[in-house]
């Protein structure tokens, strides 16, 4: 357990881990970001209490369950504004925002700057 590869080791032979456990919720965030997903949802992909997973997966990621799903419509949407022809509006809708005037707020604290021109100067960079 103290040779080079103990930590792999170790992790194959301890079942079902904290991490694991969190990690099965991450990936349910990742494949349902754009959903509406309850904390108890998460809690229970990741077969623990919502107050256990919680204090679990914010010591894992240093963000709330909530916040981590923001960050992964923000970044998504942001992919959409540079790479497709979406305008701001449609990454909104696309990545599970409801209203595009919350969108751009929550972008705008996220990246400092807002959604249309953030993809103008990311455009303009790329070409």
């Amino acid at each position: 357990m103290s040779g080079p590869n103990g930590a792999e080791l170790w992790w194959q032979a301890v079942p079902d881990t904290h991490l694991e456990r969190v990690g099965r919720a991450i990936h349910l965030l990742r494949q349902e970001f754009t959903k509406t997903l309850r904390v108890e949802r998460l809690a229970e992909a990741a077969n623990m209490s919502p107050s256990s997973f919680h204090q679990h997966f914010k010591a894992l990621t240093a963000m709330s369950p909530l916040q981590f799903q923001k960050q992964l419509r923000l970044l998504e949407a942001r992919r959409l504004l540079t790479a497709e022809t979406v305008n701001v509006s449609e990454a909104a809708y696309q990545v599970g925002y409801e209203s595009a005037s919350q969108f751009s707020r929550k972008y705008s604290r996220m990246f400092g700057i807002a959604p249309k021109r953030d993809a103008m100067n990311l455009k303009a960079d790329g070409k």
